[in-house]
């Protein structure tokens, strides 16, 4: 016991991760479009190779909702063999970034985008799961669900199958909204295991007619990328496919992280470590064909609270989710799907931060609408597009916010008018700097100040100029410059005056 002083409450956690992990390991591979074993594969990889790395010690790490759009998209485009090798390549690119200790400039990615990007797959997730729920088929694109909804509800209420269907998925949200109001010891059962139990009870008790889990065991599940998956990267698309995987499973790793760190006193995450141990994890999985992984908040979160003290909650976690899929696979094909269907409904609404954004508009406005149009783009476009909008909004607000231009005309009613330009002068204010200088008087001398400028950018510097060179009328003497050079300021005639 010496050298684990902390295995009894290791022990303990990792049981409540495991059941945790169960349900949403096997819920995000049905809603992802691939075999229900294979989420088991990521999860277990999740526990015995990235739970092993360094990093992060109570942080774990498996198939994640966030990514459940993003993988249905792939593997609907590109089939389930190039599912592996999208995943190998995300792997590889991870453990790139972090030898090169690019891990720390995910911390720099707007916590908006983020956010936006999670409510977006929130706001995707819910739409799809819902006529999975119905056990009607969903439509492509994004977009396209959410304004099929209605035509879906008015099938499901001609169908007594898809109402009952809707029926078992409906209570499955109320079990697990309800559940952690439990007393006793049933209150310490994970609510989305708790769901899940009474759904397949109810079930086959009653002989409800749904869809259960199709199961082929672990071993025909796993199905390694072949040559031809492998030919697949010379397209462009594949290639963007990559780059989205790589940068959503990592931020939100990253993310998750420092989220994870605010709730234990332990040790803090190395994210350069740890982005590596997500990138030996995906390149696993990617081997084994299975689902992409990223560290999971729901999971990690539920390992601190349980107790856990090192990474042995983790490891043994894994070790659960093999004896299950090993021991008792037939046990899946119990489970129906619609229960699945609101397991991940319910995670879907967890991604979209209502609390948050209300928060958000009161303090921040402009971050709000970064947020806001972030989770439109997903939906309307796609995921990497949605996020590539997000991360180009974020860029322009703060380059907008930078550029804060401060211009004072002071005119004494003698002698020349003094202007005075402070702050940042960029292209981005240049539209209101000029709108004020042309207004000025041309029959009067004019003093240009920028001496208090912190920076003035090529565009600006050339507008002025251009500005001073046709603003001053026959007669009159040409607009004059004073500008820092260094720490000194110096005064100068306009191009006009010294032509």
């Amino acid at each position: 016991m010496t050298k684990f002083p902390h295995l009894r409450q290791d022990f303990a956690a990792s049981l409540v991760v495991f059941l945790v992990a169960l349900p949403l390991c096997v819920g995000v591979a049905v809603a992802s479009g691939v075999p229900a074993e294979l989420g088991l594969v990521t999860g277990i990889v999740g526990g015995l190779v990235t739970g092993m790395l360094p990093g992060s010690s109570l942080q774990v790490s498996g198939p994640a909702a966030g990514l459940t759009v993003l993988v249905f998209e792939a593997v609907d485009t590109y089939g389930l063999p190039a599912l592996g090798v999208i995943v190998l390549a995300t792997g590889l690119l991870q453990l790139a970034m972090g030898a090169l200790r690019l891990g720390r400039w995910f911390r720099a990615i707007s916590l908006s985008v983020v956010e936006g990007m999670l409510a977006g797959i929130g706001l995707v997730l819910i739409a799809g799961q819902l006529y999975a729920a119905a056990g009607l088929e969903a439509p492509s694109s994004g977009l396209d669900k959410i304004l099929g909804l209605p035509g879906a509800a008015a099938d499901a209420l001609g169908s007594t199958e898809a109402l009952a269907s809707l029926a078992v998925g409906a209570g499955t949200v109320v079990v697990m909204v309800l559940w952690r109001r439990m007393p006793g010891p049933a209150g310490a059962v994970p609510g989305a295991l708790a769901a899940v139990l009474l759904a397949t009870a109810v079930t086959l008790a009653f002989g409800v007619p749904v869809a259960t889990v199709e199961v082929q065991g672990l071993f025909d599940a796993i199905q390694p990328p072949g040559g031809d998956a492998f030919g697949e990267l010379a397209g462009l698309g594949i290639l963007g496919t990559i780059v989205a995987f790589t940068l959503i499973a990592s931020a939100e790793s990253l993310f998750s992280a420092a989220a994870v760190d605010r709730l234990h006193d332990g040790p803090r995450t190395e994210y350069n470590k740890e982005l590596m141990a997500q990138g030996a994890g995906n390149t696993v999985c990617g081997v084994l064909g299975a689902l992409p992984m990223t560290a999971v908040i729901v999971r990690s979160s539920a390992n601190v609270q349980a107790g856990a003290r090192t990474k042995a909650s983790r490891v043994m976690h894994g070790v659960w989710l093999l004896l299950f899929a090993a021991l008792l696979p037939a046990a899946l094909a119990l489970i129906p799907l619609p229960a699945l269907a609101g397991i991940l409904v319910h995670a879907g609404w967890k991604l979209i931060p209502f609390r948050g954004l209300v928060s958000l508009w009161r303090g921040h406005r402009g971050e709000a609408l970064i947020l806001v149009v972030t989770a439109v783009s997903i939906v309307a476009v796609n995921m990497f597009e949605g996020v590539l909008i997000g991360l180009a909004l974020s860029v322009v607000k703060t380059a907008w916010e930078a550029s804060q231009a401060k211009l004072e005309v002071i005119d004494k009613g003698a002698g020349p008018i003094q202007v005075y330009l402070s702050g940042n002068a960029t292209f981005l204010r240049l539209p209101k700097i000029l709108d004020t200088l042309e207004a000025l008087p041309q029959d009067r001398p004019l003093v240009l100040d920028l001496s208090g400028l912190h920076h003035l950018d090529h565009a600006c510097h050339t507008a002025l100029r251009n500005w001073a060179e046709r603003h001053s009328a026959p007669g009159t003497e040409p607009v004059r410059f004073t500008e820092r050079t260094g720490a000194t300021a110096r005064e100068e005639d306009s191009p006009v005056a010294t032509g």
